[in-house]
């Protein structure tokens, strides 16, 4: 243990000399997490809504055809109660719920008004403006329709809810996205960096000599990124909370745990990624250039990933971010707790140990 302390000791030297790439380590979440307060806007496309339909008369399912046939929307369910509108957004698929009242043919055509109840998921507030307008586009068009069939206007009224993100601040959507990207990021390029450096330098072959056992050596030097990678994290929050007015609705703790498990995949990638290169330039492309693109684009952070063709969509399951971004977004925004995260956890788990498994078999103890 004294000598694995002394190796950690060493490496963080290496790390508090070098101006530059503590400006990195430090410096690049913090201008990231301000750059990009603000989510892109796109449009969005076959987004899964739910109906709860409490008149089921002639002029609701007319509305609710219109809503399906158009290139927006996909009824992914119909609800049969109120109480099912929460656990339905809970399962992350579901961004808008459409409610009719009761009696709504009725009331249209006696009072000639009715109420249509329009509840989005505002974790993403970009997207949920935009479905919610598109929503209420439809239902607009449809009471224009009636109008010049009839003589008296009716007047159908659509009530907005966001749920989660009420004042629609962009941070809601940007922090858990730079989270996800910044930590990808800096702990694959930097343990991949570190360990590289070491063979294009020639004193790799004098850690492998050591008494360390080589697997030791690389944990040596790991372990300070994955610290730093902690402090980075600190950062973020705070500024999300006090800067950005992010609250954290569900668990610290688990939100910390969950983080920890990223930055370990993160991390195993960053070995994986040292095992195939012999440069620090080859490893800074492979690690940063290479990884850039995928993770913003196809991560779900800047691009709903709903839009994307078929083959990207399969394709983005390869990318930790994503997992990362649904479990923030879960823990952070919508307060929930293991239960509602579990999968995307065991995917992480999964590809940390695959990650390590192929690192140690391309492993090389003499070089």
């Amino acid at each position: 243990m004294k000598q694995l302390l002394t190796f950690i000791r060493k490496e963080f030297h290496h790390i508090l000399r070098d101006t530059r790439t503590m400006m990195v380590l430090l410096g690049l979440p913090i201008v990231q997490l301000l750059i990009f307060g603000f989510a892109i806007t796109n449009e969005t496309r076959n987004s899964n809504i739910a109906i709860l339909d409490n008149a089921k008369d002639e002029v609701t399912q007319k509305i609710i055809s219109r809503m399906e046939s158009s290139r927006y929307f996909d009824i992914d369910r119909s609800l049969t109660s109120n109480q099912q509108i929460e656990s339905a957004f809970k399962t992350g698929k579901i961004k808008l719920a459409v409610v009719f009242q009761q009696n709504f043919q009725n009331e249209l055509a006696h009072a000639n008004k009715a109420q249509i109840q329009l509840i989005a998921d505002a974790t993403d507030p970009n997207q949920a403006t935009t479905l919610v307008n598109y929503a209420s586009s439809i239902i607009m068009d449809y009471q224009s329709e009636l109008n010049q069939q009839n003589n008296l206007p009716y007047t159908i009224n659509t009530e907005m809810r966001m749920l989660y993100n009420p004042e629609l601040k962009g941070a809601y959507s940007s922090v858990p996205g730079v989270m996800g990207m910044i930590l990808l990021l800096i702990s694959t390029m930097m343990t991949s960096i570190s360990i590289v450096r070491e063979k294009e330098m020639g004193t790799m072959e004098i850690l492998l000599v050591s008494p360390m056992k080589p697997m030791l050596v690389i944990l040596s030097k790991a372990i300070p990124y994955f610290i730093v990678s902690l402090v980075n994290i600190a950062t973020i929050l705070l500024l999300s909370v006090f800067v950005l007015g992010m609250p954290i609705q569900g668990s610290i703790f688990l939100l910390i745990a969950v983080t920890i498990l990223y930055l370990l995949c993160a991390l195993s990638l960053g070995l994986l990624i040292s095992t195939v290169t012999n440069s620090q330039l080859a490893a800074m492309l492979i690690s940063l250039l290479g990884l850039l693109l995928p993770v913003v684009m196809l991560s779900g952070y800047a691009f709903p990933i709903a839009n994307m063709p078929l083959p990207l969509q399969v394709i983005s399951n390869i990318v930790p971010a994503k997992w990362y971004i649904i479990m923030v977004k879960s823990v952070m925004i919508k307060g929930m707790g293991f239960a509602g995260i579990w999968k995307e956890s065991l995917i992480i788990i999964g590809m940390t140990f695959f990650f390590l498994f192929i690192s140690v078999k391309r492993f090389k103890v003499r070089l």
